[in-house]
């Protein structure tokens, strides 16, 4: 009997009758000969409600307990969604991350996935049950609730489909797969059928919100191939896999946009060795994600090193860096907000010449000014003010032709 892992969105979630739908998914997907393990997300708006409520208790809860309050908006969808199926006639059963056997370190809010020991999980499908897992968590070996941070749910049902050794993986959202670009800013973008997982993984780390990048990159690093399809759509949806030769024959395969970003430049950094390893270990300390990193050509032994973050960090980026300045003697630390993040991905990027030049040509004929610039064998990716990124995101989609992509032209299979 085939085993599937399904995973469920906040959105898809979002009512009751959107929950009944989901029940019915499920059962049908069992009724159709399958053993069947369900990750739930908490529903719509439920975990920044309780992220409010917690800052009303306190400007700086604790992580500890942020995580053992995050998770309980899992906890409870999880239980709706069993109390749902059971309704429909099927046997149900809801755990936790941890009844789950998910194993994780003590990072709390930003956990890793250390183990899994899905025994239970296996006994319960033996038993004839459909498991209803809580995703978002797990707990430490000291038994410790612990969270896998904004998106988390993904990582755990792709990690479960892994452990499970599952025939399939379906990741069910809202929307109808992975696109050229975000529909709400481009009109004409179009459905990807299939898209390696170095692309989706280049376009989930440029601001794609379809998957988390950490679960995308455990999909690539243990095989487990999976779909994003809409759960309020029967068609379906996008196969995320290793890639094949012809995915080449695409030039770009997307465009991703990111905005609430920020820019930091320090000015009158000693071009010497150990340098930028002070500056950006003080940041990962404090576990702030930098992005882009862009370090300009010494001048009578000094540079410039900019990098992007969140804009939500950028005080805290701020307060821990004025000690290091003083540190390594830097001359002045500017930064500047209101700046977004503008991607196109594609491995075919690998064997094609000339791309970076016709993205900059493109933004350069529509007037956006390009503040940094960053490449990596199948991404360029460049932060420009934020007032401009949707119309930048358009002129690029038309330039590259994503609204026209076809089989003869290269396209794995024709789009919808």
């Amino acid at each position: 009997m085939r085993l599937i892992v399904q995973k469920y969105g906040g959105t898809s979630l979002g009512t009751p009758e959107r929950i009944r739908n989901v029940a019915q998914r499920i059962v049908e997907t069992q009724r159709e000969g399958c053993r069947v393990v369900a990750v739930i997300s908490a529903m719509a708006g439920v975990t920044d409600e309780l992220i409010k409520l917690a800052q009303q208790m306190s400007p700086d809860p604790s992580k500890r307990e942020l995580d053992v309050l995050l998770a309980t908006g899992e906890h409870a969808a999880s239980a709706l969604i069993a109390m749902a199926v059971n309704a429909l006639g099927a046997r149900a059963i809801s755990l936790t991350g941890a009844q789950a056997g998910i194993l994780t370190d003590p990072t709390h809010l930003k956990a890793r996935i250390a183990n899994i020991s899905p025994r239970q999980i296996h006994e319960l499908l033996a038993d004839d049950y459909i498991v209803i897992v809580a995703g978002f968590q797990g707990q430490t070996a000291e038994g410790e609730t612990t969270t896998l941070g904004r998106g988390g749910s993904d990582l755990t049902a792709i990690a479960l489909a892994g452990a499970l050794n599952a025939d399939t993986c379906q990741i069910f959202t809202d929307v109808d797969g992975v696109f050229t670009c975000d529909p709400r800013v481009v009109a004409e973008a179009k459905k990807l059928d299939e898209i390696a997982y170095d692309e989706l993984l280049e376009m989930a780390g440029a601001g794609s919100k379809i998957m988390q990048s950490r679960a995308v990159e455990f999909a690539k690093k243990f095989g487990v191939q999976f779909e994003v399809r809409s759960s309020l759509k029967r068609a379906s949806g996008t196969i995320a896999k290793e890639e094949t030769a012809n995915m080449e024959d695409v030039v770009v395969r997307g465009v991703s946009v990111e905005r609430n970003q920020a820019k930091l430049t320090i000015s009158g950094v000693r071009d010497e060795a150990g340098i930028a390893g002070s500056i950006f270990s003080t940041i990962a300390a404090s576990h702030i994600i930098v992005d882009m990193i862009v370090q300009s050509a010494p001048i009578d032994g000094v540079t410039d090193i900019s990098f992007t973050i969140h804009k939500d960090e950028l005080e805290d980026a701020r307060k821990i860096l004025m000690p290091v300045m003083n540190e390594i003697g830097a001359t002045q630390l500017r930064t500047t907000s209101g700046v977004a993040k503008l991607s196109v991905v594609g491995i075919g990027m690998r064997s094609h010449s000339g791309v970076a030049a016709r993205l900059f040509e493109c933004l350069g004929e529509g007037g956006i000014n390009i503040q940094l610039i960053s490449t990596s064998e199948i991404k360029i990716a460049v932060i420009i003010d934020e007032k401009d990124v949707e119309r930048a995101a358009r002129l690029t989609h038309q330039e590259f032709g994503l609204a026209s992509l076809t089989r003869a032209a290269g396209a794995m299979h024709p789009l919808t």
